[in-house]
């Protein structure tokens, strides 16, 4: 829990060990989390099944440091992301880290190349290599609030008309959101045709016009090319009450991630960088189920030896109750 949620590399629990009279050499310390994070993978890979029984998935990717075998320096990684919705009562988040960005990575988890490949909708940024999957079957989701970021840009940046303008139309469609967001999906899908698609309808029109307006090439050019080059993928999610408006769920549950690679700084091999994806993804998903992820890993690791296999679902965070 100090490790991957706390973000305290074993260099500096060392360090605090010491100063508690406790000797505990780092290389113990790495054992000890080796040796856990194999245990828990049985759990892992239950996790990972069950996430993809759900229809629509979240999926993002952000670069962590890996050092290289045999030498002193590290290359870009990733750590890639996979989750269930906002909207789903089931909270689960699988986190999968790899040696390279290819979109293979998420046709792996996906399966979509295997005999049982997942065909749900997945909500993306617009990174290409998500692209192979939707000529797979799967269906592409886009996230609104990347579309509405570029036109944020332009604000910010160079106070644009037609970024302001764009701006207030977008505001519109997340005031949709903000009245649907506890609704049941199909309540949630009837209110937004009737009230989001008139919006979504007018912003394209007027995307359209000012395309025409702008030079080539330019800032407002591309920002406005974003949208409208993705925009079935991005108006999907008005037609149906599962889907989210954006990727942002899921870039919450990264973010501590980011947090954590600026003080552990590098994964010191592929096979460290996977066992860490795979105990963030239990010590994440019990945290955004609201549970004390130290409380969990303690009864689940005194419980897992003893676990059924056939019953080891019942120790997923989602479905985990606290011993009395």
């Amino acid at each position: 829990v100090a490790k991957y949620l706390d973000h305290l590399p074993l260099y500096r629990q060392e360090a605090i060990f010491e100063r508690a009279g406790h000797l505990i050499a780092r290389s113990t310390l790495a054992q000890w989390v080796g040796e856990c994070g194999a245990q828990l993978q049985p759990l892992v890979d239950a996790l990972t099944q069950e996430l993809l029984q759900h229809r629509v998935l979240h999926a993002d990717e952000t670069p962590v440091a890996m050092l290289k075998p045999g030498e002193k320096k590290t290359h870009r990684s990733y750590i890639w992301s996979f989750c269930t919705t906002a909207f789903n009562p089931i909270k689960a988040v699988v986190f999968r880290f790899a040696d390279n960005r290819s979109g293979h990575n998420v046709r792996e988890f996906l399966g979509t190349e295997g005999p049982n490949p997942w065909k749900g909708s997945l909500v993306t940024d617009d990174y290409t290599g998500y692209k192979a999957c939707f000529e797979q079957g799967v269906t592409e989701v886009g996230c609104m609030a990347h579309a509405r970021r570029k036109f944020h840009e332009l604000w910010v940046n160079h106070q644009s008309p037609i970024g302001q303008q764009a701006l207030e139309r977008f505001q519109r469609l997340y005031q949709v959101e903000e009245m649907v967001r506890d609704l049941d999906p199909d309540e949630r899908r009837r209110l937004r045709q009737e009230r989001a698609r008139p919006v979504a309808e007018e912003l394209y029109s007027w995307m359209l016009r000012q395309r025409d307006l702008v030079p080539e090439g330019s800032a407002t050019a591309r920002a406005l090319l974003y949208s409208l080059r993705r925009w079935q993928a991005l108006a999907r999610y008005i037609d149906d009450g599962d889907l989210p408006i954006d990727n942002n769920w899921v870039e919450n549950q990264i973010r501590p991630i980011a947090l954590g690679r600026a003080n552990w700084l590098f994964a010191g091999s592929l096979r460290a960088g996977k066992r860490a994806a795979a105990v963030m993804s239990l010590l994440h998903s019990a945290r955004i189920n609201g549970h004390d992820p130290y409380a969990y890993l303690k009864d689940v690791m005194t419980r897992l030896p003893l676990q059924p296999n056939s019953r080891i679902q019942e120790l997923l965070p989602h479905r985990w109750t606290p011993p009395a």
